[in-house]
Order: structure tokens, then C-alpha cells, then sequence
């Protein structure tokens, strides 16, 4: 089991290696050539940042400092909602913010299809906003299920790594 520190240094090394992958699929065709220089160094740190978020969030269902971040980031989200009246999204976000804490910890948060369907709209809203290019999400998607899985990896969900018995005086 690992503190948000550990989460952090997980979703960073698991980022690292995505990040190659994400390289070397680019630079096959030179598809990197449609970035800008600017893009070039933004869409790595975004898509870092997405990772770092995702890595903290299984924990969101307990006292935490991803429960602390994201209830952040809702309650601003949420706020901007209602200034500029879209009351019906920010009736959903209350939703969905409360979902969490209707479970245990450890519950469904840390599953493994929690960790493909809470990203989705990361892979559905670019397609559905921007039909030229359908899969505009997918790197961001990636990123957050990186995150997620660097999570349920470091509290042992994925793979039960073996621990050391403790000797008994006996």
C-alpha cells in the first residue's frame, strides 16, 4: 500500500515509459510533425498532469489528498457551472461527485473496470465534439488509465506481490 507520495513516483515511472511508447508510435510515420513547438512540450505536460491526477484518484473514496485535489477541482468546476447557468451539468457533477463515498475503500474505486470507464469521457467528448478527429482523446485516455492502473499496481490490486513473514517468537 502506498501514500499519495508513492502513488506520484508510481504514476511518474509508469508515465515515463508511456511516454516512450507514445514516442516511438509518433515518430514511425513522423506523425509529430503536425505539432507546433509549443504543442510539443504542452501535450507531453498535460498529458503527464492527467497521469499524476489519475494515479491519486482511486483514493478519492477516503480521506485523502486526491479526495482533497479532485473535490477541489469539482467544487471550481461546479462553481463556474452555475455562474454561467448550466445548472443541469452541475446538478450531474454533484452527481457524480458524490459517487465516491457511497462505497468503501478500497470498493469499487479500485477495480479494474472503474479504472476503463472513469476516463471515458476523456475518450468520448473529443469524438462527439469534434467528429474530424475522433480520436483526439485517445493519448489523454491513455494517460489516465496509465495513471489509474500505476495506482491499483502500487496497492497491489493488479499483482500481489509477495511480503515478508514476520518471525514469531515461538
Amino acid at each position: 500500500m502506498a501514500g499519495y507520495r508513492g502513488h506520484l513516483v508510481g504514476a511518474t515511472v509508469f508515465f515515463a515509459v508511456y511516454l516512450g511508447v507514445l514516442v516511438l508510435l509518433y515518430s514511425v510515420d513522423q506523425a509529430y510533425r503536425q505539432f507546433t513547438e509549443v504543442e510539443l512540450i504542452a501535450y507531453p505536460l498535460g498529458l503527464f498532469g492527467l497521469c499524476l491526477l489519475f494515479g491519486l484518484w482511486p483514493d478519492v473514496d477516503t480521506n485523502s489528498k486526491g479526495q482533497n485535489i479532485f473535490y477541489s477541482l469539482f467544487f471550481v468546476v461546479d462553481v463556474g457551472l452555475i455562474v454561467a447557468r448550466e445548472i443541469e451539468a452541475a446538478a450531474y457533477l454533484g452527481l457524480f461527485c458524490i459517487l465516491p463515498a457511497l462505497g468503501k475503500h478500497r470498493g469499487w474505486t479500485h477495480t479494474f473496470w472503474a479504472m476503463l470507464l472513469i476516463p471515458s469521457p476523456l475518450l468520448v467528448m473529443p469524438y462527439v465534439l469534434t467528429p474530424e478527429r475522433p480520436l483526439a482523446g485517445l493519448p489523454f485516455y491513455g494517460a489516465a488509465v496509465v495513471g489509474y492502473f500505476s495506482h491499483l499496481v502500487f496497492d497491489g490490486m493488479v499483482v500481489r506481490l509477495p511480503r515478508r513473514k514476520r518471525k514469531t517468537g515461538w
